[in-house]
């Protein structure tokens, strides 16, 4: 793989690059990094697909990959302390699986525990340095998009946005994979870093996923998404409920079609079908997006079509979790206790 075959994988489906030169040059050289930071709170849903989906492009483009399970970051983010440990078992069981299943070599990841290195003297050192230079405001604006800060925020909260900061230098990396929800902390992690003597990351974002009902996809609200345990007959129940109105194509169903599956069909090498009953004119067949989104926007497709044959592909993608369903269900029983 050339240097603009390599560009062109690690910018696909990208939202932004801030650093984007630099990526250019960094890509030139022979060794480059980058870690991905999921902190274990919610649930995780098919939206984590789209930073998976990432994942396996950059470890294609020849990065070492580190995958940040970040603890701490979900105490600060209201995780019950007494319960961290089995959020963090549950995530580290489930998210290589999720990985795994957008075509990703998850041998050649490098998982880490974010309380392994943030507790260390240097660290904490760091912080109390990184927290003199930075405002109220400013760790404020950084959090509001990633934080539950809430009415009267807690100062926890101001102290992820920090941690965030010195991760990536911790982790030794060139560059940080995360959605665009993260694009003020990233931006603070560029201006505040070389303060502390550390040089600045390059910062990739993804788009995040519109939800199944409502603008988001949150691991929050539950009709939202779809969780990476749902089985089968829960994915039908909540894609037949999802918005989507014949002849409009701005919903969650067709971004996890755009992002997801036309992606992972192209890599493959495959089509994307449609399966409608003879009746209704048979299967439909596209080798890329913008031919389905033209046939949506014509309304010759109906949504229910469209929807049962997203439930077939999640469900297909959901494979290597259910066989690990039996585990999966004992940890997340203590993960998430009633």
């Amino acid at each position: 793989m050339n240097i603009n075959e390599k560009l062109n994988l690690i910018k696909r489906n990208a939202a932004e690059i801030v650093g984007e030169e630099e990526l250019n040059n960094l890509i030139k050289k022979k060794d480059y990094s980058c870690y991905l930071g999921t902190a274990p709170t919610g649930v995780p849903h098919v939206g984590y697909f789209v930073w998976g989906l990432k994942v396996a492009d950059l470890l294609r483009a020849g990065f070492k990959v580190k995958i940040l399970l970040a603890d701490i970051h979900a105490a600060l983010d209201n995780t019950p302390w007494e319960i961290l440990e089995w959020r963090y078992k549950f995530y580290s069981k489930i998210i290589p699986l999720m990985i795994k299943a957008m075509g990703a070599d998850i041998s050649k990841l490098e998982f880490v525990k974010g309380s392994s290195f943030q507790f260390s003297e240097k660290y904490v050192q760091d912080l109390f340095k990184l927290s003199s230079f930075v405002s109220v405001n400013d760790c404020h604006r950084a959090a509001s998009e990633v934080v539950k800060l809430g009415d009267s925020p807690k100062l926890s909260g101001y102290i992820y946005p920090l941690m965030q900061v010195l991760d990536e230098e911790y982790l030794n990396v060139d560059m940080q994979l995360g959605g665009t929800d993260q694009r003020k902390i990233f931006v603070l992690a560029r201006e505040r870093l070389p303060q502390l003597g550390y040089k600045k990351r390059i910062e990739l974002m993804n788009p995040l996923l519109p939800g199944l009902i409502g603008k988001k996809m949150s691991s929050s609200v539950e009709s939202s998404k779809i969780s990476l345990l749902d089985n089968a007959k829960t994915v039908k129940k909540k894609l037949n409920s999802a918005d989507f109105i014949e002849g409009d194509s701005d919903n969650g169903v067709m971004a996890f079609i755009k992002y997801i599956l036309f992606t992972l069909k192209k890599d493959q090498g495959k089509n994307f079908i449609v399966e409608r009953p003879e009746k209704f004119g048979g299967n439909l067949i596209y080798s890329d997006y913008s031919s389905l989104d033209k046939d949506v926007k014509a309304k010759k497709i109906h949504p229910l079509d469209l929807k049962n044959t997203v439930a077939k592909e999640i469900t297909f993608l959901l494979g290597e979790i259910e066989k690990n369903r039996k585990s999966l269900e004992i940890l997340f029983s203590k993960a998430y206790p009633q």
